[in-house]
């Protein structure tokens, strides 16, 4: 089983430097990070999206997969009501794949200007020593766990061209 999980930082460099401390653990093999990506969100409220590449194996989902999710983070509340339907949508989508609004709305909430977030899909992740090796590090974990099935779908829907799960 995978998980979504989002590290957040109350600082703009705090999720790249902990980028780089997992690529080191996951080459340990403490984890399997299957995709990942980092958000940074300036002062004026910009974000800032980088997928991490480097960090990922053939199950990566692609830039498509944060991009909707990301946007709707940050974007969708602030169009107002004229894309309320077009933010349900989405919120269903995702809730169609197993992550819910607590989890949306929660991240979302997390991220504020100045700060930056760590998205990670993961699965075989030895928490306890991950812990341990990541204790230079200030963040909050988000986190929702998707089955098999949701997992598959999510892959199935956002999968990038070429890439098979």
């Amino acid at each position: 089983m995978s998980s979504l999980v989002v590290l957040s930082f109350d600082d703009i460099d705090g999720a790249e430097a902990a980028r780089e401390k997992l690529y080191q653990l996951q080459k340990r093999e403490l984890i399997t990070l299957e995709d990942a990506a980092v958000v940074q969100r300036n002062e004026n409220g910009k974000v800032n999206v980088k997928q991490a590449h480097s960090l990922v194996g053939a199950g990566a989902l692609g830039g498509a997969f944060w991009g909707l999710l990301i946007g709707t983070l940050f974007w969708m509340p602030w169009l107002g009501a004229a894309v309320g339907a077009a933010s349900g949508a989405l919120g269903g989508k995702f809730s169609d794949i197993g992550v819910d609004d607590e989890f949306i709305e929660e991240v979302s909430e997390s991220i504020e200007p100045g700060h930056s977030a760590l998205f990670l899909l993961a699965r075989d992740a030895q928490v306890e020593r991950i812990k341990d090796e990541m204790d230079e590090f200030e963040f909050d974990i988000i986190e929702t766990n998707l089955s098999p099935d949701d997992e598959d779908n999510l892959k199935e829907l956002f999968a990038a061209e070429g890439v098979s799960g």
